[in-house]
């Protein structure tokens, strides 16, 4: 015992040197927990299914597991807009609603609608971004409303925002719609402007919540005549064009800028759901007639955007969550509404060739409800 205690006594200074390091790591970024990020790395950390989670897991890499349970709410969901109920558009098949995404190494909760209530009484929760992410808020509204009386839960509107109130929970989650985070506007000769400098229009909505989840990737990358501006603005200065992915950097670095100095990390979580991946290749016909998810990619593919984000995240002093839905939504191309994004009559079901194919958004139940069980696992 008496030649172990220099060594215990070592031990002991090298643990203490160490536990001052996190201290002073976690001090920088004004947090407390230094699982918030992976400074080994330099990295943004991925979401945990447990914030004290002692082992790391990463919930990006696994399988699809094939799930008699699921889905987790019925197609009869109220709250489905029409471009995604692909069961009442008359779609033949509903194996795409049984896929469980399956972690390596670790497991994401099934979903439980009265335990996130509880955990989220008297909350205010904010989705925010482009149709994908209204496609997710519905997904969420569907998973938590069915434990609701009819008479104690509505929907209410204000400006571009959505929510749908828990009344007996004191709790609202709400879709805001800001598809470019940053300001659109139109200027006197109707030419449209995007500022890449100004949000304050879209982010007075924000202001208060509990919750905010972003996503914004898709509508950078519209070019030609699916651009939904004409030039780019930043300051006094007017741009015809900018490479897409620089004015993405821009216009996420002012949404960064505005969470800095806008939001308390004490009383409000942010995450960044990074972009749904898209099957449009061969005119959008790739995710026509698919029944079950790819076992894996040919390739591995990290879109721009993704790191673009990454980027602007790693320069940010508030702790941004970044839930990384990418790769595993990109081997579901059997996930999305295909032609049957709308009822669809008898002579157009005997010719779908002829319909257009959306393979951007997502069927509900779907893909988007293993979305939201990652992240309620997190809150």
């Amino acid at each position: 015992m008496a030649h172990a205690r220099p060594k215990t006594l070592l031990l002991i200074f090298f643990v203490a040197i160490f536990l001052s390091f996190c201290n002073a790591k976690s001090s920088q970024f004004g947090i407390e927990d230094e699982s918030w990020l992976d400074e080994e790395e330099n990295e943004v950390d991925m979401v945990q299914t447990r914030r004290n989670s002692p082992t790391h897991c990463d919930l990006t890499t696994g399988r699809w597991i094939y799930d008699e349970s699921y889905p987790l709410y019925d197609t009869d969901c109220p709250y489905l807009s029409t471009a995604v109920t692909c069961q009442r558009n008359g779609r033949p098949d509903s194996q795409y609603q049984k896929w469980r995404w399956a972690p390596h190494g670790c497991s994401i909760p099934r979903f439980d609608a009265l335990k996130f209530l509880g955990k989220m009484r008297r909350k205010r929760m904010m989705l925010i971004g482009d149709s994908i992410m209204r496609n997710q808020w519905e997904s969420l509204v569907c998973l938590v409303q069915g434990v609701i009386p009819t008479g104690s839960k509505r929907v209410t509107y204000n400006g571009p925002s959505m929510a749908f109130h828990a009344l007996d929970f004191e709790i609202s989650i709400e879709f805001s719609w800001a598809p470019l985070l940053v300001e659109l506007k139109k200027a006197s000769d109707n030419k449209r402007i995007l500022h890449l400098d100004l949000i304050e229009e879209n982010a007075r909505y924000w202001r208060g919540a509990d919750i905010l989840v972003f996503d914004s990737a898709h509508w950078w990358t519209h070019s030609d005549k699916y651009s939904s501006w004409d030039y780019y603005m930043e300051g006094h200065s007017l741009f015809k064009n900018m490479n897409p992915m620089v004015a993405y950097q821009r216009g996420l670095t002012t949404w960064a800028k505005w969470i800095d100095l806008n939001v308390d990390p004490r009383q409000t979580r942010v995450i960044f759901r990074s972009m749904s991946p898209r099957h449009n290749r061969e005119k959008g016909w790739k995710c026509y007639n698919q029944s079950r998810p790819l076992a894996n990619l040919s390739h591995q593919h990290v879109p721009q955007q993704l790191l673009v984000l990454k980027g602007v995240l790693r320069q940010m002093r508030f702790p941004v969550y970044l839930q990384d839905i990418t790769t595993m939504s990109a081997l579901r191309r059997d996930g999305h509404p295909s032609v049957y994004r709308r009822a669809m009559g008898q002579e157009e079901r005997q010719h779908p060739i002829d319909l257009s194919s959306d393979c951007n958004h997502w069927c509900l139940p779907g893909v988007p409800d293993t979305w939201n069980e990652m992240l309620t696992a997190l809150l």
